[in-house]
């Protein structure tokens, strides 16, 4: 007997349910009409949540979901709903938080059975095939028997779903005092991996905004302890598998704890973080690697990760087909050593001494992951070659590889764009160009900037969360707004064209009308002319991102200051003051919120440069870390508080100000480092 099948994916545009819309499941989008459906029918939602470079998702899709047996049992009892939880974090979240409730963990794929009314009432994350259809089996059958025992369960779940992310005003005298962050990064350093930088664990996640705030706290205090530990962080994850040796860019995470073995998916988010973070790093130690890194990394963003019109897709897969058809995790990636003796030659000893081609770089099946164990300086002495010798073999090297391994089948690509993952990367291009002065990277940064201006904001002023093959369908998150505004804000203090200060402005105000809770002070997901979910979430604890409330947070501060707003300046202290009681249970979870910290326990400068020789005068206080600063200037008479009646014809000068009173204006970079210093 043959069998229908209408699978709904065939429609869409998310790479990762396109990969889906050739199953035997009837799979549906997540949207209004598959959701009115089910409570037409009475039937319970199967909702399964992945991404296209998830490589259980992708097994588990080969083993259940093409397969017709599995496929009979889910049309059969459920209506079926597939979501890219990089398209539909909203979504995600909710039955994340579900499945943590209810299994202790979570992770993807993120398998749900919802009531007819979306709310779960069981969940887990990657099953075999057998497993999935008895577990599908049972439940169909309770639903049939005994559907109030469903709904008894769902009540007390929706409850505990919706206390997960409450934030409740503080009612405690505000205080943010040096000692409480010391107090936090002592607790928090106690996990700390001394050895081989990172924390005490594995897998091991680089965690970007961990780091940032770490190296901030350490460079602004002067903790040297703390900064030996983020300069060896920095090193092991530069040496390690997880960047990418030949092609540049960074995987996810490492499996074990040197680094070494990635699960080898490439995400835009991660890239874009750590160009940031290297940048800054290779600002404070001159430190030749981390200019490597950023240099590299853009180099990969540039040639496998952006589109013509200036956007960034979003991500690499873990898997690639071999040579004999099959899909394996990193197999575009890894090398067999007569594979290098062949491409290499006589180079071959030497490489294999400075990769480690060796027991410490093997990983399994004869394959290895390129990783370093010295920086040049210790190689050159080890093996008595000079470093420009080293850095000229290490170019010819990279060059032979990457072409041999053009040849292999490549990863697939997801080339949706996403809006706050293309603000983070147009940050990480402003940052890099702030440090290493590089036309091309701004460039490249105004080019994005000016496709979400012209492409992303709708006519409303609000964002679209997502653009593919030309259409952008999705209303945008608190992320990518967060995001938007925060990488203006940076675009806007190294080129001073007011445009990108104003759209942050009006992005802000959208966000207070669409997102803000009143009685939180705090800021919904998800905008309030969204469809309901079972809970409207808010998002506060940092994580791999830093979490768009702690984003937020910061760039209203940094708002209140250019346009002198008390409403600002209020929110973002009242923001984080209602987190200091979890902060101090949790500081790892809360990285971006301790670095908003720093800029009210230390002295938070605004740098004011005004004349017609700014964009010198910029450009050489960028050549400086000063984490706790705003820049503003212009070069003519300019109404914005900041710069209001300090334009004197013929001259630039600079004016530092800390807490509304500023210092006598200075004409030199050098005595304005000075009053910021002291």
């Amino acid at each position: 007997m043959t069998h229908q099948y209408t699978n709904e994916l065939i429609n869409e545009t998310s790479p990762y349910l396109l990969q889906h819309a050739h199953n035997p499941v009837n799979w549906n989008a997540w949207n209004d009409e598959t959701l009115n459906e089910a409570k037409a029918n009475n039937k319970l939602l199967l909702i399964s949540i992945g991404y296209a470079s998830c490589h259980w998702c992708h097994v588990m899709e080969h083993e259940s979901f093409e397969d017709v047996e599995v496929a009979q049992i889910m049309n059969k009892n459920f209506i079926n709903i597939k979501v890219d939880r990089e398209e539909r974090p909203d979504v995600d979240q909710v039955y994340m938080n579900a499945v943590q409730l209810m299994t202790g963990s979570g992770g993807w794929p993120l398998n749900v059975v919802a009531l007819p009314d979306g709310r779960p009432v069981w969940g887990g994350t990657y099953f075999k095939k057998e497993q999935w259809m008895s577990v599908l089996e049972q439940i169909s059958e309770v639903y049939q028997e005994n559907p109030q025992k469903l709904i008894e369960y769902a009540d007390k779940l929706e409850a505990g779903i919706k206390s997960l992310d409450v934030v409740n005003l503080n009612p405690n005298e505000v205080k943010f005092n040096h000692e409480f962050v010391l107090n936090a990064v002592n607790k928090w350093s106690q996990s700390f991996d001394r050895i081989k930088g990172g924390i005490n664990r594995a897998p091991k996640f680089m965690m970007p905004n961990n780091l940032h705030f770490l190296m901030r706290e350490a460079y602004q205090n002067n903790n040297t302890d703390l900064q030996g530990y983020v300069n060896l962080t920095l090193t092991k994850i530069a040496f390690g598998g997880v960047f990418d040796h030949v092609g540049g860019g960074f995987s996810r995470y490492s499996v074990d704890d040197k680094w070494h073995v990635p699960h080898f998916e490439k995400m835009l988010y991660d890239n874009a973080q750590l160009v940031s973070l290297y940048s800054d790093a290779y600002i404070i130690t001159k430190n030749p690697l981390y200019k490597e890194v950023v240099f590299e990394t853009l180099e990969f963003v540039k040639r496998e990760l952006t589109d013509a019109n200036g956007t960034f897709y979003s991500s690499l897969d873990a898997d690639s087909t071999t040579l004999s058809g099959e899909l394996e995790e990193g197999a575009f990636y890894v090398w067999t050593e007569t594979e290098l003796k062949k491409i290499l030659g006589e180079d071959f000893q030497l490489f294999a001494n400075y990769y480690n081609i060796n027991d410490y770089g093997l990983w399994e099946h004869n394959n290895y992951v390129l990783i370093r164990s010295d920086s040049d300086q210790v190689f050159n002495k080890k093996y008595d070659i000079s470093i420009e010798d080293i850095t000229k073999k290490k170019t010819a090297w990279k060059k032979l590889l990457l072409k041999e391994r053009a040849k292999r089948n490549r990863p697939r690509l997801d080339d949706k764009v996403l809006t706050s993952w293309n603000a983070l990367m147009l940050k990480a291009y402003v940052d890099a160009y702030r440090v290493f002065n590089n036309d091309e990277y701004l460039e490249a940064a105004i080019k994005n900037a000016e496709f979400i201006l012209s492409t992303q904001i709708k006519e409303d002023g609000g964002l679209y969360h997502n653009f593919k093959d030309g259409k952008s369908t999705i209303n945008g998150y608190l992320e990518d707004y967060a995001t938007v505004i925060d990488a203006y804000l940076s675009l806007y203090e190294n080129t001073l064209d007011e445009k990108w200060l104003i759209n942050s402005r009006n992005l802000a105000n959208y966000t207070f009308d669409h997102f803000f809770n009143d009685e939180s002070k705090m800021f919904y997901f998800t905008s309030d002319e969204d469809s309901q979910l079972v809970a409207r979430t808010t998002e506060y604890r940092d994580n791999v991102i830093a979490s768009s409330n702690s984003i937020m947070a910061k760039t209203l501060l940094r708002l209140s200051h250019y346009f002198d707003n008390e409403a600002y300046a209020e929110t973002a202290k009242t923001m984080l003051h209602n987190v200091v009681p979890e902060i101090a249970q949790f500081p790892s979870t809360f990285s971006n919120w301790l670095d908003l910290m720093l800029n009210y326990t230390n002295n938070y400068y605004e740098v004011a440069i005004v004349g017609p020789d700014v964009h010198s005068k910029l450009k050489a206080l960028n050549t400086y870390y000063l984490p706790n600063k705003l820049i503003i200037g212009s070069t003519s008479e300019n109404n914005l508080p900041l710069l209001k009646n300090r334009f004197i014809e013929g001259k630039t000068l600079i004016y530092v100000c800390v807490n509304k009173s500023c210092k006598l204006p200075v004409s030199e970079v050098e005595q304005a480092l000075t009053l910021i210093k002291e």
